[in-house]
């Protein structure tokens, strides 16, 4: 769970990627809407839920920016990311200062995923893999860039509706 919910100001944070970037939450939602998806790499259900958002992030490209917020070590982060095929750039919220950005959303669970519009507010927040949350992230995304949303799901593929977080 966050206690950061759709409706809710989206609280700013700045923070390093992985390849060096420096990330501001307030600079980049000048640009447009932003996905931040916290994670573990231990966590199944992350595991499970990655391949889906790197799926939207390739729909979606440059038009929305991804941000994933692992929860582990640089070098642990970046297997996760190879491992799992995600392209997206990838902030590490360190363990040894305490997980400031995790606790600044108030996560008890990952992966948690938000969809942050550009004026700060969040539009869809859900923990665990959810379908319909996944969904919904390409429905605001397509309506947010004026075009069809991307789909998600591949026709025949068997996803369940949830997995807990």
């Amino acid at each position: 769970m966050t206690t950061v919910l759709a409706g809710h100001t989206a609280p700013a944070f700045e923070m390093d990627a992985l390849n060096g970037q420096h990330f501001s939450l307030a600079e980049a939602l000048k640009k447009g809407p932003v996905v931040a998806a916290f994670f573990k790499i231990t966590c199944p259900v992350c595991q499970f839920t990655f391949p889906f958002l790197e799926r939207l992030h390739k729909a979606y490209g440059d038009a929305a920016q991804f941000r994933g917020i692992s929860q582990n070590d640089d070098y642990d982060t970046k297997e996760f990311l190879d491992e799992y095929g995600v392209t997206f750039p990838t902030l590490v919220d360190h363990e040894d200062d305490n997980f400031p950005v995790s606790n600044l959303y108030g996560l008890t669970n990952v992966p948690s995923i938000l969809l942050i519009a550009p004026d700060g507010k969040v539009k869809v927040s859900f923990t665990g893999f959810d379908k319909e949350g996944l969904e919904k992230v390409s429905a605001e995304l397509a309506e947010a860039l004026g075009r069809q949303p991307a789909p998600v799901f591949h026709a025949g593929e068997v996803v369940p509706a949830n997995k807990p977080g």
